[in-house]
C-alpha cells in the first residue's frame, strides 16, 4: 500500500461525482496554500470559505445523505467517507472536524424513525448546513447515564427541553443539533430530539477551545419540543448514542493517518535538502532508522484503517469483525500516529517548532485524536 499523495492521487475506483469532489477539495487547499492555512490557524479564523465550498459543491449532501433521501449521487458510503476523512486530515484537522462532528450529529437522525425529520435533514444538507451531536455534558463527560439534560412533558405531545451540553462541535451554526436527554417523569427513559441553533431558546455561550474549529458550550432555555422533533426514545435512543459514536469516531484514525502522512513528506523534504558535516541528513544511519520506522508505522496505520473500513461496510449480525477493528482504529491507529510524529520530530528537531511549517500544527493536532471524548 502506498501513502496518499495529493499530487498523484488516484481516485479511479470511485464514481465521477466522488472523484470530482475529492479533486476539488484537494484543489481548495492547494490554492489556499500552506502559508495561508498556517496564518488562519494562528489567527483562529473561522473557516467560512470552506463551509461555502462545501455548500457550493454539495459535499455533505452527496456524502452524508442516504440514497433514499437524496439525489442519484447521494449515499452514505463508508469507502468514500474514509478517503475524504484522510484528505481533510492531511490538510487541516480543524476542517476535518466540521465533517467529523456533522457525521456524529446525523447519526441519531438517520438511525431514528422520524421520517419527517429525515426529509428536512436531507434538505438542510442540500442547503449546505453542518450538524452537531449534543451528547456530552461538562459535569459528566461520556457518562451518559448521568446526563442532566431534561425533556419535560407539557401535555398533548408538547415538551420543553432544559439543560446544557458541552464540547459540541459545530454548535454555533449547525442546521440541527441532535440532543440526548432524559424524559423528566421517566428517569430511565432516554430520548433524542433535534434543535436549531438559530432558535431564541437556544444559547451558544462560548467556544471552549482556542481554535479555528468551534467546540460549543450550549444551553437550552425551556426550548419548545413536540413529538415531531423527537427522533428516538427509550432503548432506541440509548442504542443510537452508542452506535453513532462507534461508526462516527471511526474517522479519528483516518485523520491521524492524514496528519502523519503530510508530516512525513515535510520532514523528508527538509532532511534530504539539509547538509551537516558534509553529509545530507538522510545519509546518517540513525536518521535512516527513524524514517524507516516512521514509514513502516504509517503504512501499517493506513493499511489497518482501510481494512477496518471493509469490515464496517459488510457488518451484519453474522459478521461482527468491525467490533474488534473499530475500537482499534480509534485507539491504536491514533496512538501510532503520535509515535510517527515523535520519530519525525527527532529528525527535524527545532524545525518542528517553527511557525511556517505544517509540522508545528501537526504536533498539536495529532495528540488531540486519541483523547477526544476519552477515546483511548
Amino acid at each position: 500500500m502506498t501513502l496518499f499523495n495529493p499530487a498523484k492521487a488516484d481516485f479511479s475506483n470511485f464514481d465521477e461525482k466522488t472523484r470530482t469532489i475529492f479533486e476539488k477539495t484537494i484543489q481548495f487547499f492547494e490554492d489556499k496554500g500552506l502559508a495561508e492555512i498556517k496564518k488562519e490557524d494562528h489567527e483562529v479564523v473561522w473557516y467560512e470559505d470552506f463551509l461555502e465550498f462545501l455548500k457550493d459543491n454539495e459535499v455533505f449532501y452527496t456524502f452524508l445523505t442516504p440514497s433514499a433521501y437524496g439525489d442519484k449521487d447521494c449515499r452514505w458510503d463508508t469507502a468514500r467517507n474514509t478517503a475524504f476523512s484522510e484528505i481533510l486530515g492531511f490538510y487541516n484537522l480543524s476542517h476535518w472536524y466540521t465533517w467529523q462532528v456533522s457525521i456524529l450529529g446525523l447519526g441519531p437522525i438517520w438511525i431514528g424513525n422520524n421520517e419527517e425529520i429525515k426529509k428536512k435533514t436531507a434538505q438542510k444538507l442540500k442547503d449546505g448546513h453542518v450538524f452537531a451531536f449534543g451528547l456530552s455534558e461538562k459535569e459528566h463527560g461520556a457518562d451518559l447515564i448521568s446526563s442532566d439534560m431534561e425533556l419535560i412533558p407539557q401535555g398533548d405531545g408538547e415538551y420543553i427541553a432544559r439543560g446544557d451540553k458541552y464540547y459540541i462541535g459545530n454548535g454555533n451554526v449547525a442546521g440541527y443539533v441532535s440532543i440526548f436527554a432524559k424524559l423528566k417523569e421517566k428517569k430511565k427513559e432516554y430520548v433524542f430530539f433535534v434543535v436549531e441553533t438559530d432558535h431564541p431558546k437556544y444559547e451558544c455561550t462560548q467556544n471552549v477551545v482556542r481554535s479555528q474549529k468551534y467546540v460549543a458550550e450550549l444551553v437550552l432555555h425551556d426550548y419548545p419540543i413536540t413529538d415531531n422533533e423527537i427522533v428516538s426514545r427509550g432503548r432506541d435512543a440509548w442504542d443510537a448514542s452508542l452506535a453513532t459514536v462507534a461508526f462516527a469516531k471511526f474517522n479519528l484514525g483516518l485523520a491521524s493517518v492524514g496528519i502523519a502522512t503530510h508530516s512525513f513528506y515535510e520532514a523528508l523534504n527538509h532532511a534530504s535538502a539539509r547538509k551537516l558535516y558534509g553529509n545530507y541528513v538522510t545519509d546518517f544511519p540513525h536518521i535512516k532508522q527513524l524514517f524507516n520506522e516512521a514509514y513502516a508505522r504509517l503504512v501499517a496505520m493506513r493499511m489497518f484503517s482501510y481494512r477496518a473500513k471493509d469490515y464496517m461496510r459488510i457488518a451484519s449480525n453474522e459478521d461482527r469483525r468491525y467490533l474488534l477493528f473499530n475500537p482499534l482504529e480509534k485507539m491504536k491507529v491514533t496512538l501510532e500516529g503520535e509515535k510517527v510524529i515523535e520519530r519525525l520530530w527527532d529528525v527535524i528537531a527545532a524545525r518542528g517548532f517553527e511557525k511556517d511549517v505544517y509540522f508545528e500544527m501537526a504536533t498539536r493536532d495529532i495528540r488531540m485524536l486519541p483523547k477526544l471524548e476519552g477515546t483511548v
